[in-house]
């Protein structure tokens, strides 16, 4: 697999944009444990833009990075990480970028509700994941019990949000997804 220098600097690109979103956080007085952070917004993003190999490729860095202990998480870094309930949700993310860019790669004709329901489905697929990973982590590793199904009653505000952010990266994708095609070729 061979890659241009143009594309490793985007796949850096969009792990740095996930560093970012990371830090723009905001403290959750109901949910202490999950953060209000923009990290699915750039992970749609990079699916939408970067299609399904490199939005991927992105994610895994960015992943890569805080695993090693580089403070690129919103709560933390380092391997022991994995243990924390939101991981799965950074998991998720990598996901999502994978799902949206295989779905809008396929596209041909770029129109708002294609892109939107191609990043809905990566979004619906990372909280999946996300809310899986959380209610294992912290009924079977921190020993607080909580339901699956209250598990995704406390991320609905979270996922609402995520598709109001969603609807804003699938307008501006609309615009850009062409360029970068024209770009490519």
């Amino acid at each position: 697999m061979k890659m241009k220098t143009k594309d490793l600097v985007l796949i850096s690109l969009f792990a740095a944009l996930m560093v970012v979103g990371a830090m723009i956080k905001i403290p959750n007085p109901l949910n202490p444990a999950v953060p209000i952070t923009l990290q699915l917004f750039f992970a749609v993003f990079a699916g939408l833009l970067l299609g399904a190999r490199k939005g991927l490729f992105s994610m895994l860095l960015y992943l890569l990075l805080g695993l090693v202990g580089l403070p690129v998480f919103s709560s933390g870094s380092g391997p022991g990480y994995v243990l924390q309930p939101t991981f799965g949700y950074l998991i998720g993310f990598a996901v999502a970028a994978w799902i949206i860019g295989l779905l809008v790669d396929r596209m041909r004709d770029i129109k708002f509700v294609k892109v939107f329901g191609a990043a809905v489905i990566g979004c619906v697929a990372a909280y999946i994941i996300g809310n899986i990973y959380f209610y294992f982590i912290m009924n079977l590793y921190l020993g607080k019990a909580m339901g699956l199904v209250t598990v995704f009653s406390i991320m609905t505000p979270y996922f609402v949000k995520d598709l109001v952010l969603t609807a804003v990266a699938a307008s501006t994708a609309v615009a850009v997804i062409p360029a970068v095609r024209r770009s490519i070729a």
